[in-house]
């Protein structure tokens, strides 16, 4: 069969690191198209739309849009930057037919912009470079372009896909160029770039419906709702379609509505053609890289392959004294239930069982997407306890292998020496390193993933908060031997009570305490941190006895110092072998595995004699 153009259809995705402006130009598109209309205010990074994508200021899921120019019409997906996110943006790049890979003129690519390039060079894109925030006073943009080749060059790129149109662009102020003597105005060049270099989706004539479903949503009336792109033939509402399961089933189904995107919103259609990306609804079961096909001839399209979890941690039961004092959802069953409904909607993801009834392991991409889903599971009443991550290592040809990540750290000249010295701790190995100039140097690690869990809070206090680092899955290595874990201990409550000023006035000579006067502790919830490496344990409920005599430095005011509050993000670094999480709406406490003091020195003890 000969294959046919869509010439009115465009399916396009923005791909990039971290905060190089992927969301924020997305909005400009949308304004300049006049896809929005002019008297509804549109927010300032528009397609992050749950709460947490605001409050963190990233993307964590895909989602699409669409756009007109002219006659055509433009789908976009704008996919997550964040390393941890990798499986949304293996499933935006299956529904498009070329990328816009933005580059940050003064960064240039890191870990992330080569980890989205390799997917996209795999599925044989069309790819036009943004060289965005050009307008940046340390801006470096022909150096940036030699970076982005070689980038392409060791990505194994043919010289036709090297072959790439470049544009320049400030995402923020909406404007492009392809000429940097000659500054733009709007986006009319990149629209026409898109027009020109992005090929538009080809069908076969006569061919029997495919749609291949990417993503999935949910509606309160309809239930949920299956993303797809439709690959060939055309797909109606009412229409009874063959439904191919991941399994090799075939069952028979309705559709029972049909959605097409213009603009932020989605509209009911009474039928879509090859090329469009569309929503559909009448399938209570079906998943991501299923196949809606014809129902006489069903032809199911290769499953979605999403590279493997490289971390593991442990979620389930609050087991802690103060358990039903904060949520709602405390349950076993309500916990399975909450986990198997998130691997629906994330492929990335794993969920087996543990060797205990109440917990199950969970395995996903990193420290991130595992903080995500506790959070999210906290904000709708959740209580749960949550282990330590650890990584996800398997056995090659009869011998242990790692994950390894490559990391890019850029920091000031002063903290060179520094940051060397602990990632060497950490069992990284230098593969590259620059001196942009201007006091910053950038180099590039291959690590052990497991080396990179308690590294960030530690890397945020040597460069003073001055220092970025960003990392993305490498591969599988040799286990790369014993490595140090944190070099502090911890302070641990011996028993229960609501902490005293007076208690925490003498706790607080010891270390860094994590918890303020009048807060609720329990033998083995862990109150502060020590700087020696050995554990403490400390009585911070003890209250002063009153009597009526009056001592020599009564008139002497103490001072107790400010608790630091721990984030979720920064417990889940700062735990150790023998700790973990309790996790509840309000509260997020560190404490020890084991909670009774004598039992653990015992289970101590064992551990030693064993090793012996």
């Amino acid at each position: 069969m000969t294959k046919t153009l869509r010439n009115d259809r465009r399916n396009v995705a923005i791909i990039a690191h971290v905060d190089h402006g992927k969301t924020t130009l997305v909005d400009a598109m949308l304004k300049q198209s006049g896809s929005v209309a002019s008297h509804k205010e549109l927010d300032e990074r528009v397609m992050d739309n749950t709460d947490l994508e605001k409050e963190k200021g990233i993307t964590i899921l895909a989602k699409n849009t669409a756009v007109r120019w002219g006659e055509t019409k433009i789908n976009i997906i704008d996919t997550p930057g964040h390393a941890d996110f990798g499986g949304e943006v293996e499933r935006g790049l299956a529904m498009v037919d070329g990328v816009l890979l933005l580059v940050d003129a003064s960064e240039g690519p890191l870990p992330q912009t080569r980890f989205v390039l390799r997917k996209a060079l795999e599925a044989n894109l069309s790819v036009i470079l943004v060289i965005n925030k050009i307008d940046r006073p340390d801006a470096r943009i022909s150096e940036v372009i030699d970076e982005v080749y070689e980038l392409f060059i060791d990505l194994d790129a043919t010289e036709e896909q090297i072959d790439f149109p470049i544009i320049y662009a400030v995402a923020r102020d909406g404007i492009a160029t392809m000429d940097l003597d000659q500054p733009g105005t709007d986006l009319k060049p990149m629209f026409e770039l898109i027009l020109e270099n992005i090929s538009a989706p080809s069908y076969e004539e006569g061919h029997p419906l495919q749609a291949h479903v990417t993503n999935l949503d949910a509606s309160p009336y309809l239930g949920r709702l299956a993303i797809c792109r439709v690959h060939q033939g055309t797909i109606k509402k009412d229409q009874i379609i063959s439904h191919c399961r991941v399994d090799g089933s075939i069952v028979q189904s309705k559709i029972t509505e049909l959605y097409i995107t213009e603009g932020l919103e989605r509209i009911t259609a009474d039928e879509a053609s090859a090329g469009e990306i569309i929503a559909v609804a009448g399938m209570p079961d079906i998943t991501i890289g299923e196949t809606i096909a014809d129902f006489e001839d069903p032809r199911p399209l290769p499953t979605i392959r999403i590279d493997e979890p490289s971390l593991s941690a442990t979620i389930g039961i609050n087991t802690s004294p103060l358990t039903g004092l904060d949520g709602k959802k405390l349950t076993a069953r309500m916990i399975k239930d909450r986990l198997e409904s998130e691997l629906i909607g994330n492929v990335s993801i794993n969920v087996l069982p543990s060797d205990r009834p109440d917990s199950w392991i969970f395995q996903g991409r990193g420290e991130l997407q595992l903080a995500v889903l506790v959070e999210t599971m906290r904000r709708e009443g959740f209580e749960m306890t949550v282990g330590k991550p650890e990584v996800v290592t398997k056995m090659v040809d009869g011998k242990l292998h790692e994950p390894m990540e490559r990391l890019a750290v850029d920091i000031n000249e002063e903290h060179l020496g520094a940051v060397t010295q602990m990632l060497a701790h950490r069992k990284g190995k230098m593969v590259n390193m620059v001196n942009h100039g201007q006091g910053r140097v950038r180099m590039d690690f291959i690590i052990p993933a497991r080396g990179l869990i308690g590294f960030h809070n530690e890397f945020v206090v040597e460069t003073r908060g001055a220092g970025l680092a960003h990392h993305v899955f490498e591969g599988y290595e040799r286990w790369q031997g014993e490595m140090r874990s944190r070099p502090t201990g911890s302070l641990v409550s011996d028993r229960r009570g609501v902490t005293t000023t007076y208690s925490l006035l003498s706790a607080q000579e010891r270390g860094q305490l994590f918890v303020p006067v009048g807060a609720e502790v329990y033998e083995g919830m862990i109150v502060g941190e020590n700087p020696r490496p050995q554990d403490m344990d400390l009585n911070v409920v003890k209250a002063k006895k009153q009597t009526n005599m009056r001592s020599a430095g009564a008139d002497h005011a103490q001072h107790l110092d400010a608790h630091k509050q721990l984030s979720l993000e920064e417990a889940l670094e700062f735990m150790m072998d023998d700790e973990c999480l309790e996790v509840t709406p309000n509260f997020v406490r560190v404490r020890k595995t084991i909670l009774d003091q004598n039992k653990r020195g015992r289970a101590k003890s064992s551990k030693k004699l064993a090793a012996v």
